[in-house]
């Protein structure tokens, strides 16, 4: 058990609790992202059901055991915000590369699958938004059942599309914030009795609970039912609610160092080059299977960020007033680095500017980089700051990163919990911007 687990000693403490009956019902694991938290999660849940060998290997062939590696045990339940697509586009990228091997495969499926189990019909019940999610899902199972038995011609043409359905599926479906009537759908499921041994509820990235569905899920963690085990997981311990950690068992994941790392994308993703994983992480591994370059997006934050301080320098000019060194200072820190990467000069009007990322963006058809972007951005204005100020940021700089902050914020709950177009966003951002900076000087 736990063979796909890969230097996480976490792992080694579950098998310890699970051979000595210690098992608590509720648990969190907790730690770096990418650092197994999820698959540990998912592979307890295999475990717990598995009705073959006494080991519970991953090789193990009862049906209860087919079932959890593909995801599509009855009862697994998973739930909470990720990031899916460079994790799929790299299994993808084995499944075509390792033809005859029904590892790869599994571990496509699986990566898909991750993404497509959010949306059973037990979270969703009565949301009138699955309707319009309905064909996207069909596509994609439809295409998952077609898989086994594709020609190796249409295998390229069959995952291509599997992927595109499931990027769509991600940014239309994917919220930021864990709702309230998924944790109680979810909290009704658990204390149905199970298909097989036991249930398994894991709900990732745990701390983007709404308030309300945390005080739902306190009620189930009061009162576990004799048949489920519910796993939470979260990058930051520290966000989840106290009254909740009491009831949880606490499992670390460390950071794994480089050589583990290396080890991890040879054996799960087939990099068998003598380089392959040399000095990258599993997650800047993943993200070189994006659509666009994560790479690409910080320059394209300091041409967001020269572009947004010259609008409100203008602003102050038309009012009489003269631009404080914080925005000046901004533009010329700036407006070198994009033009270094072949973005020419900052656009001067709104809808230029939004053009010009919206088309090196592919219009951020994967939601996921709207938030990496504004990322990129704030890293533009925290560096520019550093290298005005020296020794220390005076309180107008403060104030003035604060500005970015906020409206940065307010940018990425329009997109990722409100749903709003990218587009929109963005165009909404530079205005706020642009007034908040001059308003403040």
């Amino acid at each position: 058990m736990f063979e796909n687990v890969l230097g996480q000693s976490a792992a080694d403490q579950l098998r310890k609790d699970l051979g000595a009956g210690i098992l608590a019902p509720s648990m969190l694991f907790f730690g770096p992202p990418v650092s197994g938290k999820g698959t540990t999660a998912l592979e307890l849940g295999r475990v717990l059901s598995c009705e073959g060998d006494a080991h519970a290997s991953w090789t193990c062939t009862c049906s209860a055991c087919a079932r959890h590696r593909l995801l599509a045990h009855p009862d697994l339940l998973l739930l909470g915000p990720r990031s899916f697509s460079g994790e799929i586009a790299a299994s993808r990228a084995v499944f075509l590369r390792e033809k005859d091997a029904p590892s790869a495969q599994i571990l496509f499926i699986r990566a898909v699958r991750k993404l497509l189990v959010r949306f059973s019909p037990v979270l969703w019940e009565d949301d009138p938004k699955l309707s319009k999610l309905n064909p996207l899902l069909q596509s994609l199972e439809e295409d998952l059942d077609a898989l086994p038995g594709a020609e190796e011609a249409g295998r390229e043409k069959l995952s291509t599309s599997i992927v595109k359905d499931a990027l769509k599926l991600e940014a239309e479906g994917i919220s930021d914030l864990i709702p309230v009537a998924q944790i109680r759908r979810a909290a009704y499921w658990g204390r149905l009795a199970p298909s097989g041994r036991r249930k398994l509820l894991v709900i990732e990235n745990a701390d983007r609970m709404q308030d309300g569905a945390r005080n739902s899920l306190l009620k189930i963690l009061e009162e576990p039912p004799d048949r489920l085990t519910i796993v939470l997981t979260s990058s930051r311990r520290e966000a989840i609610l106290p009254t909740l950690l009491s009831r949880l068992r606490p499992y670390r994941f460390m950071k794994r160092d480089e050589k583990t790392e290396a080890e991890v994308i040879r054996k799960v993703y087939k990099e068998n080059s003598a380089d392959a994983g040399q000095g990258r992480s599993l997650a800047s591994y993943l993200d070189s299977f994006l659509p666009v370059p994560p790479e690409s997006l910080y320059p394209l934050g300091a041409l967001f960020v020269a572009s947004a301080a010259m609008g409100a320098i203008e602003t102050l000019r038309r009012r009489g007033s003269a631009p404080p060194l914080e925005l000046s200072s901004l533009t010329q820190y700036a407006a070198p680095i994009a033009e270094a990467a072949g973005l020419g000069r900052p656009p001067e009007r709104n809808q230029e500017l939004t053009a010009a990322i919206l088309a090196k963006t592919e219009n951020f058809e994967l939601r996921s980089l709207f938030s990496r972007f504004l990322g990129a951005v704030l890293r533009v204005v925290s560096e520019a700051a550093a290298a005005q100020a020296g020794a220390g940021a005076s309180p107008r700089q403060i104030a003035y990163n604060e500005v970015w902050k906020k409206c940065a914020g307010e940018a990425d709950a329009a997109v990722g919990t409100w749903n709003q177009s990218p587009a929109l966003a963005l165009e909404r951002l530079i205005t706020g911007l642009k007034t908040g900076l001059a308003e403040l000087a």
